[in-house]
């Protein structure tokens, strides 16, 4: 096995508390430590004016929220995990404070030493196996679950990825997630109630599936089977023989982030077809398959450059299929069956469709029905039909959509807020919640390669 050598100075520790005792026993000290500094604020706060008890509390969860972040960054593993999608997908449960907070457990991630990685490569595939394969001892990435490194198989110089899981965090995402909870509800953090229940069980789901490596290998297969004859998407070759129940061998798949600054001087035209492909990628995934990745993280995509002389184009190279989810008709269809309605301006359809969602009630007063019609249509403005006004500046000289300066996320936001929305849509279905978020996610990566184009051509093939 070889050693490749690195001057940086990268952070790793020598193993990860996976014990369930010691684990528990670390969250639930830091949970009642936060709950009695809450229970103190509280009563320090009585006889204070409104204002004074506001600030107070917001500086304070943010306190609080700092320090949680602390505990669950010591602990690394499946909590780390948890932690991050809770700043992902929280925001309507979690106040802004913490999912702030909790956003920069994204910086903590450090790797595992590679005599507990070797070890555990020698326990999944056997010295038979492991023999075939020379790898570096340096990862090329690591996360909270695991940590990929690169190998060459000897017989042919085959380059592999190895995405090796963390020793004993599958065995902990139950507890963990448990113990965190238990954490947010001690340190009065969140709202409790039924949503928030059925929110942290999706979380949970969503966390067994990020543990279970054969149906990731399994989902990758498949992903790569339904886009093999699509030339815009890359996505990694499975090795079974190299692979376990916390092992992934896939095909070394080279290429640049999106915000690379290569990618981002690009021509116009090259940046449009790699935008577009994400776009009709989304919509595959959301109309044909009901099936989605639904982790925006731009960690999950590159950027595969073409050549000219040989003539070939530009390509996404698709990572990480840790996230996907399998949507039930009983929720995709009302969902497509809104876009379509937002496309033809059938306000009356999309109400049905929310409704039939639980987004809302049939029984909440028209104007809240109408206005929330009204911002589902609005949310399609990049993908509408060419009649529909669009604001001057969202628009080039040739009359193309600018996702990057048209500032529709922040139009849709204030509206959404400034209206009697706001009163009655508090906390939505959590199929939504992943949904929408892969939705940002879409656009987000759109922005960012500054994209100028009309979706409308794009969405109507698969209306």
């Amino acid at each position: 096995m070889s050693s490749k050598q690195d001057d940086s100075s990268k952070r790793s520790v020598a193993r990860i508390k996976t014990g369930s005792f010691e684990r528990r026993l670390s969250l639930t000290k830091a949970g009642l430590l936060a709950g009695t500094r809450m229970g103190m604020h509280f009563t320090a706060n009585l006889f204070t004016n409104k204002q004074t008890k506001a600030d107070r509390h917001k500086k304070m969860l943010s306190r609080q929220a700092q320090y949680l972040v602390d505990e669950l960054g010591k602990l690394k593993g499946s909590v780390v995990k948890i932690g991050q999608m809770m700043a992902l997908y929280g925001e309507h449960f979690l106040p802004e404070e913490v999912t702030e907070a909790l956003h920069t457990l994204e910086d903590r991630t450090v790797a595992l030493e590679w005599p507990a990685i070797e070890g555990a490569l020698r326990r999944e595939l056997g010295e038979e196996r492991l023999a075939e394969l020379d790898i570096e001892q340096e990862p090329i990435g690591a996360a909270s679950l695991g940590q990929v490194h690169l190998a060459r198989r000897r017989s042919d110089g085959q380059e592999i990825c190895l995405k090796v899981q963390y020793p004993g965090v599958a065995d902990a995402v139950d507890s963990d997630l448990d113990s965190v909870a238990q954490i947010l509800r001690l340190a009065r953090m969140v709202r409790l109630g039924p949503e928030f229940d059925d929110w942290l069980e999706e979380v949970r789901q969503m966390m067994h599936r990020e543990v279970d490596y054969r149906l990731e290998a399994e989902t990758t297969r498949r992903f790569g089977e339904m886009l093999k004859d699509d030339e815009r998407f890359i996505v990694p070759r499975v090795f079974p023989e190299y692979s376990s129940d916390h092992v992934i061998a896939t095909s070394y798949e080279p290429g640049l982030g999106v915000t690379h600054e290569i990618i981002q001087t690009l021509s116009q035209e090259r940046r449009n077809y790699l935008a577009k492909a994400a776009l009709e990628l989304f919509l595959r995934e959301l109309f044909c398959w009901g099936e989605l990745q639904t982790d925006p993280n731009f960690g999950n995509y590159r950027i595969r450059l073409g050549d000219e002389e040989a003539g070939t184009q530009d390509r996404i190279v698709l990572l990480d299929f840790g996230a996907v989810q399998k949507y039930p008709p009983s929720f995709i269809e009302p969902v497509c069956e809104m876009i379509r309605a937002s496309y033809h301006r059938d306000l009356e359809g999309v109400i049905e469709g929310g409704i039939r969602l639980r987004f809302m009630h049939r029984e909440w007063p028209r104007k809240v029905l109408k206005e929330f019609g009204e911002v589902c249509m609005a949310v399609l403005e990049p993908l509408a039909k060419e009649e529909v006004p669009v604001p001057e500046y969202a628009l080039n000289a040739q009359g193309e959509y600018c996702w990057k300066g048209s500032d529709l996320p922040a139009r849709i936001a204030k509206r959404a807020t400034m209206s009697a929305l706001s009163r009655y849509f508090k906390i939505p279905p959590k199929e939504f919640v992943f949904l929408n978020r892969k939705l940002v996610g879409v656009y987000t990566f759109i922005s960012v390669l500054d994209a100028q184009f009309n979706g409308r051509d794009i969405l109507e093939r698969y209306l």
